[in-house]
């Protein structure tokens, strides 16, 4: 039997051998667990994932390769890899690369052959953890030390966000749209230019005058990764145009519109990640099949007095999934309503959006 080469070593002193892939590169990492059935090329390359190690519950892991045209980023954004089964063979006619080639030639380190299911039981019931992958020689106790003297970083957001705007056009486009990236997903650009909408891609440090200057019909804030309360210049910033512009929000976006509202938010235990999760809208009853990637929920009993009604509940945790504030036009939602690939339950979001601009542009 081919002997271990590699590791992961958790912060409680948990050890889960395997076989290394990608990059032979040792780091320091959060430790978190998606659901998703299909979707490894866009989960690797989706920027909320910057600076965690990504166990996948399915096991079979490479068996279609990697395609150009499915990333969700410019490249991945993931810090690591975890798998069952990883099968550097692919079977697609569209693949252009291998997981092992993608991740190797970016520095991202895999792991195959661990036992996923009793790590992401540990997960499930411990909650995240830091941890370390590194050689298999690595003792137990330098491995902990090392984990122990990393910083925990609170910049993401700033790597991996654009520097400068760009601008994502299509044909006979009817509404201007500008969106503030926080790490956003290619498939959210993609979904306002299929709607007729002209994008304005700016970054986080953009001001609000420089918004009101392009005069968009609408403001959208992103996904991204990390901590809402690290983003404080985009609370600002939404603070600032709250009620000017018609504004949706995703994920970290709708994190960041809760904090400029004076909501609260607070670290879950494990976070949501993979597309199998309940959410109920509680205008219509409707349940929706939901695919999520975050760490952070907003604080429900903070909502009071802020002006934001709730819409949207998770019925597995009972967490806030959608927010909204009519008068200002302006809502949320926690989930991906634009994930591919994923649940397709949600795409009339982006529609609501399109409804509100109409109506903005009507009444102005």
């Amino acid at each position: 039997m081919k002997q271990f080469d590699r590791q992961l070593i958790l912060e409680d002193g948990s050890v889960y051998p395997g076989y290394g892939f990608g990059a032979k590169v040792q780091r320091v990492c959060e430790t978190v667990f998606n659901t998703s059935m299909t979707g490894y090329q866009e989960l690797v390359s989706d920027p909320s994932y910057t600076d965690q190690f990504v166990v996948m519950t399915y096991p079979l892991i490479g068996n279609y390769g990697i395609t150009d045209e499915d990333f969700e980023s410019r490249g991945p954004a993931l810090s690591g890899l975890i798998v069952r089964d990883y099968n550097d063979m692919p079977s697609n006619f569209r693949a252009t690369r291998t997981l092992h080639e993608l991740l190797e030639e970016n520095g991202i380190p895999g792991l195959t052959g661990v036992d996923t299911r009793m790590l992401t039981r540990s997960i499930r019931d411990k909650g995240s953890r830091r941890a370390i992958l590194t050689d298999i020689a690595t003792p137990v106790d330098e491995a902990l030390r090392i984990i122990a003297n990393t910083p925990v970083p609170h910049d993401q957001v700033s790597r991996v966000s654009c520097r400068k705007r760009w601008y994502s056009r299509t044909a006979n486009p009817r509404y201007n749209v500008v969106a503030v990236d926080c790490g956003m997903k290619l498939n959210i650009v993609r979904s306002l230019n299929a709607r007729a909408c002209n994008v304005t891609i700016v970054p986080p440090t953009i001001s609000a005058e420089e918004i009101a200057f392009m005069n968009p019909d609408g403001v959208f804030l992103s996904n991204g990764p990390g901590d809402p309360e690290d983003v404080q210049g985009v609370v600002a910033l939404i603070r600032a145009l709250r009620g000017r512009f018609p504004m949706f929000g995703i994920c970290l976006g709708h994190q960041m519109i809760a904090l400029a509202y004076g909501a609260k938010t607070y670290k879950l235990k494990f976070g949501h990640r993979g597309g199998n999760h309940p959410v109920k809208d509680l205008s219509t009853g409707h349940i929706e099949m939901t695919s999520q990637n975050h760490s952070y929920a907003v604080d429900l009993d903070s909502l009071a007095g802020t002006g934001l009604t709730l819409t949207h509940v998770n019925l597995l945790d009972g967490t806030v999934e959608g927010l909204s504030c009519p008068a200002e036009r302006v809502f949320s939602v926690q989930y991906h309503p634009e994930s591919a690939p994923g649940p397709q339950d949600s795409p009339h979001l982006f529609d609501r959006f399109i409804a509100m601009m109409e109506e903005a542009k009507q009444h102005a």
